[in-house]
Order: C-alpha cells, then sequence, then structure tokens
C-alpha cells in the first residue's frame, strides 16, 4: 500500500480512479499516454480543473509517474523511448498505408478501407503490418474476400505480405460491432479511414455506442479519405454477381479454417490461427485476442484495487 496517498475530494477522487483505468488499458501494450490522451479515452467525462488535481495528486503519491510529458503505472524510460521510435516509425509508414487502402478500395464490392491495428494508434514496431478493416457490399463479403486474399498471394511473391492484412471484414448488412467492450470501442474509435467515404460514415454512425464507452473522444478524421473507383471493380461486380457463389464462398472459406483450427496451424508469427465467420463478417483472432485482453484488463485493475486504497 502507498503511503501517504491521500486524494482530498469525492470529484477528485473519482477523476483520478478513472485515470488509473485509462492508464491500466494502455499499459497492457506498455503505451505510456500524453495528458491529452488520457482525457480522449477517460470511461467518463472529468472538468479540466479536476482531472488536473487529480493527476497530480497522483503522481504526488507515486501512484503514477510523469515523465517527458507522459504518464504511465510505473518509471520506465525505456517504455518511453520505445513509444517514440514507434510513433515515428507509424509516421513514415501511415502514407504506404493509404495509398495501399485506396488500391483495396478498388478491387469488386469493396464500400470502405480503413487502417486498424497499432497504426492506428499511431505505432509501429520495427516489423509491423499494416491491418486493414474493410466494409463490402451487403451479401458480397465473400465474394470481396476472396478476390482480395487470392491478390494477396501475389504479395508474397515480393515479401509485401505484411502489409495487406486483411484482417476483418463486415459487409453492409452487419455495420453495427455487436461486442460493446473497451477493446471494441477503442478499435472503433482510433478506425483511420482511408478510403469509401460513404460506407465509413454509415460505419462510425451506426456503432455511436462507443461514446459511451469514451464520451470525450476525439476520433482523428483529418487523413484525405479516397472514394476513387476502377473500371476493375465495375466489370468485375458486373460479372461476378451471384448471391449463390457468395454463399458458397462463406461455407467453403468456413470448413477450410476449422480444419487449420482443429490442426492448430500457426501463422507466420506462430500465433495459432483462428477466424470468426459469418454471413456479414470475418475476424481474425489469433488465440482469441480479444478476450485475452480483456482478461488482461480486469486482472491489472483488480490488482491496482489491491494495492491502492483510493480504488473502491
Amino acid at each position: 500500500m502507498i503511503a501517504g496517498a491521500d486524494i482530498k475530494t469525492p470529484l477528485v477522487k473519482k477523476a483520478g480512479l478513472t485515470i488509473l483505468k485509462t492508464l491500466a488499458y494502455f499499459d497492457i501494450f506498455e503505451y505510456p499516454l500524453t495528458e491529452k490522451e488520457i482525457k480522449n479515452f477517460l470511461p467518463e467525462r472529468v472538468e479540466d480543473s479536476i482531472f488536473t488535481d487529480a493527476i497530480k495528486q497522483l503522481v504526488l503519491d507515486k501512484v503514477i509517474f510523469s515523465l517527458n510529458g507522459f504518464y504511465a503505472l510505473d518509471n520506465s524510460p525505456l517504455k518511453i523511448e520505445r513509444r517514440l521510435e514507434g510513433n515515428m516509425r507509424a509516421r513514415k509508414l501511415l502514407p504506404t498505408a493509404l495509398k495501399i487502402g485506396s488500391f483495396l478500395f478498388k478491387f469488386p464490392y469493396v464500400r470502405g478501407v480503413a487502417i486498424s491495428g497499432s497504426l492506428s494508434k499511431n505505432y509501429a514496431d520495427k516489423k509491423a503490418d499494416i491491418d486493414f478493416f474493410i466494409i463490402t457490399k451487403a451479401n458480397r463479403l465473400w465474394i470481396a474476400r476472396t478476390i482480395l486474399h487470392l491478390f494477396k498471394k501475389i504479395t508474397f511473391l515480393v515479401g509485401r505480405q505484411h502489409y495487406y492484412c486483411m484482417n476483418y471484414f463486415i459487409d453492409e448488412e452487419a455495420l453495427r460491432i455487436p461486442e460493446k467492450n473497451i477493446y471494441t470501442a477503442t478499435e472503433v474509435v482510433t478506425l483511420l479511414p482511408a478510403a469509401g467515404s460513404i460506407a465509413m460514415n454509415k460505419f462510425f454512425e451506426a456503432n455511436e455506442w462507443s461514446k459511451e464507452t469514451f464520451p470525450a473522444s476525439v476520433a482523428d478524421r483529418t487523413l484525405k479519405i479516397s472514394d476513387k473507383t476502377s473500371s476493375l471493380k465495375n466489370f468485375g461486380e458486373r460479372v461476378i454477381n451471384w448471391d449463390n457463389l457468395d454463399s458458397f464462398l462463406f461455407r467453403w472459406t468456413s470448413r477450410r479454417w476449422k480444419k487449420k483450427e482443429t490442426h492448430e496451424l500457426k501463422n507466420s508469427k506462430g500465433r495459432v490461427m483462428n477466424l470468426v465467420t459469418g454471413k456479414h463478417f470475418s475476424k481474425s483472432d489469433p488465440e482469441a485476442f480479444q478476450q485475452k485482453i480483456l482478461r488482461l484488463y480486469e486482472s491489472k485493475v483488480k490488482r491496482l484495487a489491491d494495492q491502492w486504497p483510493m480504488f473502491p
């Protein structure tokens, strides 16, 4: 227990708890936050004056640590150095990601493309992938996904497969993300649209629930988004336009992935492959990553509750 911890007013105490919970989530990824970022991901609104008092008290009591404008649960300069290097790599990689997103939008039945994963949070490690979230026309997801993944096989020949990680597909029938938790809300509000403004705007409207998790969040919508289509896209949609084909590809892909899971096949990073599928969605979830993060978050919050008396 930290000696001398004393939050003076109920409002400051409550604000301190929300700050700790925010830092706890990002600490899972060893990612210190700036004051602005903490405010953006608070689970409830906090007045600026109360926030200032609370964060000063937390630092004073050595519950959290402040270094070079960043806040974290431990006093680790290496984490800050790691973050700054990752931010720099992300800034260099982002223009490439936007170009690829614009390119993927030109494939048949693709209606929206967004950058997801760590790059959408302005971070890239030395062997960074570029992750994409893709919206397709209703009832054409499996045609679009199959075409895109056939193209991805070509990228293996030139060693660029890690630039085309299309991990999450939904179609226009399933714009609302069904799981509502801190993990999915974080992913929604940090998505960086790259192409298909109409579909992306509809997606964000359908997922306004994320504001319940982060009521003060201000998403980055400053990037230039492409709406340029292609003759290949238009031709492909006229020629490959069969409901039965989409249903067949859904069933075929699902069976194929079930076999991979049964044999516990691993991807290039050594993780057991797992694909969660439905008629209107497809998402990669190696080793049930979302549930793993949520369990770590709950465990970390519980440890904070046991360690510091200011937690209820």
